[in-house]
């Protein structure tokens, strides 16, 4: 079981990489920069939700698995409609 100081620090390094993410938003610096840092942060924050508060990171592989491929399969649907839509 896991306690509630491993969520609190969760939850301020998640805070922490929002708060970075508005930041650069204001930022001066140039735009493919800033849109990949803020991609990678919200990746990162993304893989931090799911292995904790999912609680992915203690169940067996399989499951992250077949959670990694529903992702996946989203994400190729959504570029799929939007190829089609220009």
């Amino acid at each position: 079981m896991t306690s509630t100081k491993l969520y609190s620090v969760i939850y301020v390094v998640l805070f922490v990489f929002a708060t970075a993410q508005v930041a650069i938003e204001f930022t001066n610096i140039a735009y493919w920069v800033a849109v990949t840092a803020i991609l990678v942060l919200s990746v990162i924050k993304a893989v931090v939700v799911a292995a904790y508060y999912q609680h992915l990171k203690y169940e067996p592989r399989s499951i992250t698995y077949v959670m990694l491929s529903g992702l996946l399969t989203a994400l190729a649907l959504t570029f799929a409609a939007s190829y089609s839509i220009t």
